[in-house]
């Protein structure tokens, strides 16, 4: 019996396993919030792939953005909190003490023309410390954090 408890808990760690793999070389889940970044509209999910030798690119079903790690000269985090007034409002009042936390990422690079231009994407938690050592490793800056709060969240 309990070798076949230990044969399920193999199965179970090697079905999953490839997954959680697959997904980070996939990419990490993004939105596009917005910037000076023209082929792409705002609000747009896709995939942010730091894993390219030469460039950072956001694949999106609307097309693909390609920036060359040594174009890009800022690296910023940050976290806005949003309380859910409207949930709390309809629902209770109990979710006036909830919080919500997204974490945006904004890269600065200058375009093949030498102008300065911006992309603002919104991370996941669970891929931003990833996101933010890749880009760091990549590039050679130092990523620049918003508040307290957001260095904290993006050290750990």
């Amino acid at each position: 019996m309990q070798i076949l408890g230990l044969t399920m808990a193999y199965l179970v760690f090697f079905a999953f396993t490839p997954l959680h793999f697959a997904s980070a070389a996939d990419g990490f889940h993004a939105d596009y919030i917005g910037g000076t970044e023209g082929s792409l509209p705002g609000k747009t999910d896709g995939k942010l792939r730091t894993n390219g030798q030469d460039v950072l690119s956001f694949q999106a079903k609307k097309g693909l953005v390609q920036v060359n790690y040594a174009k890009i000269n800022l690296i910023e985090y940050g976290q806005k909190v949003d309380r859910r007034y409207v949930a709390a409002f309809l629902i209770s009042p109990l979710f006036l003490l909830s919080k919500s936390r997204r974490h945006f990422l904004t890269v600065g690079y200058t375009d093949d023309a030498g102008r300065q231009q911006a992309m603002v994407f919104q991370v996941s938690k669970g891929s931003v410390r990833s996101v933010l050592v890749s880009l760091e490793a990549r590039t050679g800056l130092k990523v620049q954090f918003q508040d307290g709060e957001a260095r904290k969240a993006g050290k750990g």
